[in-house]
């Protein structure tokens, strides 16, 4: 799939990018808000909003697990104080999956479940159509096909617009883009993994796949959960009011949390390295980088505070040339050694023509 960029003439360093394969145009940045509500009180949280909509973002994401829908409550209210101006301006997505009552049917993609859910984000957001509508993980129990069709009803009643996957795998995202289109149905035109830096292993099958399929990547947790900021430094415990401070087992996988990850700190090297001679921050080398992956549609912003959110805005319009990208790609590759992504794997990935050039 093929990104198109487009600049706006008032806001020129932020950048637009069609939503997928979709027609519909979306900031190169999104908002996140699973903040809002909890470590973001509601002042805070319309700080962001403002600041995000004056600095040109378009794209906010929000779920209905986010804070019990609190999240979906203040933005309601905000949009509904801004007026019709701000939102005709704004493409707005939710998700919908996980637990949001204690009853049988109060989580998982049934057409149950989603239909309840659906209606419960329009009343919470106040806006009788959502742009974007993403199941927030697979669901086993749930035939794919009722899924499918329930999101298909959704579009064609317009209800919403689009509709996206999150967290799915390689081989689900195949499935659902075979099904729909086996059945006529609506296709899937985003999906939102964890990617950044440090958790690459996305490049190995899901992002082929969502490339194949034409799925634009809205990618969640571009930091690290604050590591690709510099915030941690080797041999000492993260402390103080941060998310690794207050949970040290968070992000424990993927990050030098307990036993140590030397390429966590390689990484972070290389990216301290671009930044100084850039003469910007870590964060925003590290969201450059993101940014310009392929098939990255918009990468999503979390924040806590105003300023930390005006920090990764300022990475918008910034491009890494060749030398940096190379350099930040080799610290950063996950070098799979098994198979089958390791050895012979590799040349299932990519392969060239000999002596081509």
């Amino acid at each position: 799939m093929t990104t198109d960029r487009t600049e706006s003439p008032s806001t020129p360093t932020m950048e637009y990018r069609r939503l997928g394969s979709a027609g519909c145009a979306v900031s190169a940045f999104t908002l996140g808000t699973m903040t809002f509500g909890n470590e973001t009180d509601e002042a805070g949280s319309r700080e962001q909003l403002d600041a995000f909509v004056a600095a040109g973002g378009t794209f906010i994401d929000t779920a209905d697990v986010y804070n019990a829908g609190v999240s979906e409550s203040i933005i309601g209210r905000w949009l509904a104080d801004r007026g019709p101006a701000v939102r005709d301006q704004i493409v707005l997505t939710t998700k919908a999956r996980f637990p949001m009552g204690d009853g049988p049917n109060d989580l998982g993609l049934s057409r149950r479940h989603l239909q309840t859910a659906v209606r419960a984000s329009l009343t919470r957001l106040g806006v009788d159509t959502l742009d974007l509508y993403q199941v927030h993980a697979y669901d086993p129990l749930t035939p794919l096909e009722e899924t499918l069709r329930a999101l298909d009803d959704m579009v064609r009643s317009g209800t919403v617009r689009y509709i996206g996957l999150s967290n799915f795998t390689g081989w689900q995202i195949q499935k659902a883009v075979a099904v729909a289109r086996e059945l006529g149905l609506n296709l899937p035109v985003t999906l939102q993994p964890q990617y950044n830096l440090l958790v690459r292993e996305i490049e190995w099958e899901i992002v082929p796949s969502a490339l194949d399929a034409g799925i634009g990547l809205l990618p969640w947790s571009p930091l690290g959960g604050g590591w690709l900021t510099g915030k941690y430094t080797q041999g000492e415990r993260p402390t103080g009011a941060t998310r690794l401070g207050e949970d040290p087992t968070r992000g424990v996988e993927n990050y030098d949390v307990r036993s140590g990850q030397q390429r966590t700190w390689d990484v972070l090297d290389a990216v301290r390295s671009v930044a100084s001679a850039r003469g910007v921050g870590m964060a925003q080398v590290a969201l450059a980088w993101l940014v310009d992956r392929p098939g990255v549609t918009s990468v999503i912003l979390g924040a806590r505070t105003l300023t930390q959110l005006q920090d990764n805005l300022s990475a918008a319009g910034l491009h890494l040339d060749a030398t940096e990208t190379a350099l930040l790609d080799t610290a950063s590759d996950p070098h799979p050694v098994d198979y089958p992504y390791g050895g012979p794997g590799s040349e299932q990935r990519s392969r060239t023509i000999r002596g081509g050039r």
